[in-house]
Order: C-alpha cells, then sequence, then structure tokens
C-alpha cells in the first residue's frame, strides 16, 4: 500500500468501507474549498466503478467512512441515515472530566452557523481520565478525558460543536476548541489533529439485510496519546483489531 492508498475495512460489489485518514476531505464541496486531494478521488483509483458517498465525517475527523457502489445502495443506505437506524460510535478526548456519562440536547443550525437550528442530540459514555502535571494558566495540572460519543443526529461538525457548548472542548479542535490546550498536546505529545475518530459503523447491508458492524483501527497520533495518558487497556477488549470483511 503506499502512501496515498486508502485503508479498506469492507468491499464487496454493494460496498466500500474505508478508514478515512485525518486532514482529508471526503469530496469536493464549498464547504472545504479548493484541494489537489480528496477521498473519493484516491478511492477511485482502488476501486473500479461508479462510487457514491452516502455520509460525510469532517475533514479533520478521521475513521469508519462507507461508500455504495450504486445509486440504488446509496439510496437504502439514505433511508437507514434518516431513519437513525445506523449506529455510529466515535472517540473523543476532551478537556476536564465529564460525568460518567451523558447526553447533550442542543439544537445547531447548519454549515454556515447561521439561520435556522435543528435539532441536535449527542450521547457520550468517559472511558477514561488523566491528569497530567503540566502548568497551564491558573492550574499546575491539566485534566482530560477518553469517551465514547454516539450521535443521534448528524448535525455539522455536531459533536465538536456540542461539547464546545457544554465547555469540554475537544482536544486538536482549531475551529471550536481551546488553542491552549491544543498547544500543550503538540508540543507535549506531538499530536497535530484533532482528537475525534469514527469508531464503529453499524448498518443493515442494503442487499443481504444482515447486520454489517465496521471498526477503524486509531492511528499513530492517536496511539501515542493513548501510550502517554496510561489509557490503551481503557479501550473495550475488541478495540484493538479492526474488523475487516473483503
Amino acid at each position: 500500500m503506499n502512501s496515498h492508498s486508502l485503508e479498506l475495512l469492507h468491499l464487496d460489489e454493494h460496498l466500500v468501507a474505508v478508514n478515512k485518514p485525518a486532514g482529508l476531505a471526503v469530496h469536493r464541496s464549498r464547504l472545504v474549498g479548493a484541494d489537489d486531494d480528496y477521498l473519493m478521488d484516491r478511492l477511485r483509483l482502488q476501486v473500479e466503478g461508479r462510487l457514491h458517498a452516502v455520509h460525510r465525517l469532517d475533514r479533520a475527523t478521521s475513521g469508519v467512512l462507507l461508500v455504495a457502489r450504486s445509486t440504488e445502495m446509496a439510496a437504502e443506505l439514505g433511508r437507514q441515515l434518516m431513519a437513525r437506524t445506523v449506529e455510529k460510535t466515535y472517540l473523543a478526548v476532551v478537556r476536564g472530566w465529564p460525568a460518567e456519562q451523558g447526553s447533550i440536547d442542543y439544537p445547531l443550525s447548519g454549515s454556515s452557523l447561521r439561520g435556522e437550528a435543528k435539532s441536535a442530540l449527542t450521547h457520550w459514555r468517559r472511558l477514561a481520565t488523566v491528569e497530567v502535571p503540566i502548568a497551564q494558566g491558573r492550574y499546575p495540572q491539566q485534566r482530560y478525558a477518553l469517551l465514547e460519543v454516539s450521535p443521534e443526529t448528524g448535525r455539522y461538525r455536531q459533536i465538536r460543536r456540542h461539547f464546545h457548548h457544554v465547555s469540554h472542548h475537544l482536544l486538536g479542535d482549531t475551529s471550536h476548541g481551546r488553542g491552549d490546550h491544543n498547544r500543550l498536546i503538540r508540543q507535549h505529545y506531538g499530536v497535530h489533529r484533532l482528537l475525534l475518530h469514527a469508531r464503529r459503523l453499524a448498518v443493515v447491508h442494503p442487499a443481504t439485510g444482515q447486520s454489517l458492524k465496521l471498526q477503524a483501527p486509531l492511528d499513530d497520533a492517536w496511539l501515542r496519546l493513548l501510550q502517554a495518558f496510561a489509557w490503551m487497556e481503557m479501550l473495550d477488549a475488541d478495540a484493538g483489531e479492526p474488523t475487516v470483511m473483503a
């Protein structure tokens, strides 16, 4: 696999699932501007035939992305997404220690960040916490938490904006986060990315009717931080290996 090849998590005649790298836009749009490298262009070099992205991940977010290989499959997956029957589970690192579990029910506007706000609901479960002995501002140490996050709706940058709303900003978020904490993880841990990863996705396969459960492994930056914070053992027992079906 060359440096531009995508990691395929699933491949059959109907669907493709890839592990989207952080920093790579899915396709051309007014939201991401002009670029010379897009996930869908890379994927077309690896997989023949028509390809339709059925959902999005922000450029800064990594993880499971599902792509249909026909308009019929795309339409059926779109129906599942609209019905909110697709299960999406993310990993995120936030500043502070949120409660062990909770929900954020806070309406969000669209990609313009203006206009009508629509209902948006995000659930979380706290997996681990850490207190690092690095002074910053008024505090001699900093508190961070590893969360499992399940968005029930799919608004623009929902997870990032929701945790900004409750002042548990995601680390590495240059749009809605805290610059001082972003600098801390860059300088002390060499992490230069948003710590948000679409870890798992479960969907009913449109052609077979079978449950398809996909899992995307973490990149080096994530693993480096998990190691530094002694969080490796806190992940679920099955979090170390992806579900690969090809």
